[in-house]
């Protein structure tokens, strides 16, 4: 199997762990709306499960499902300029990105291992197993942007935005 295959064999399974999430929160919610509306018995642990999807759900699917294009940059600027500015606009916000990721990397780190003293409420899951996520946002992040960085160095410019073009509007 080729690389380019590979990756986009990865990126649709990344798509379906988030589908799965998003259906995962979908139910909890509507068992927590049954249960307190319907059977007037609040319960806690789904509220807890939901919020902890939702923090795994936008940070999971910013590492490896949101592509590159769907970003946000500033499209007055980013659009109106020539390949080359481009480029140059793509490596140093991909410098800045890697440099404040490294840098952070030890803290983030220190901060996730300390919370394993800590547990959710209902559930009693370590606090850094919920945070977790982010040390892999982060990675996942710095090696994207060294990547955007690579391309801008060595590659072609990355495309200017086209307000013609349907996108997920993310």
């Amino acid at each position: 199997m080729s690389l380019p295959k590979a990756a986009a064999w990865l990126r649709r399974r990344a798509e379906n762990v988030v589908v799965l999430m998003l259906l995962a929160m979908f139910l909890v919610f509507l068992l927590q709306i049954v249960s307190r509306y319907v059977l007037n018995w609040p319960i806690g642990w789904t509220h807890e499960i939901s919020v902890l999807l939702w923090i795994w759900l936008v940070l999971f699917g910013a590492a490896f499902v949101v592509p590159d294009t769907e970003e946000m940059r500033f499209d007055l600027i980013y659009g109106a300029v020539g390949a080359r500015t481009r480029r140059i606009m793509a490596l140093i916000t991909g410098i800045v990105t890697v440099v404040a990721l490294v840098t952070a990397m030890p803290a983030t780190w220190d901060y996730v291992s300390f919370m394993r003293v800590e547990s959710t409420a209902y559930l009693g899951i370590p606090f850094n197993w919920a945070y977790a996520i982010y040390v892999i946002f982060a990675v996942a992040m710095i090696v994207r942007h060294l990547w955007i960085g690579f391309r801008a160095i060595y590659g072609k410019a990355p495309k200017a935005y086209d307000p013609t073009k349907a996108s997920s509007g993310v």
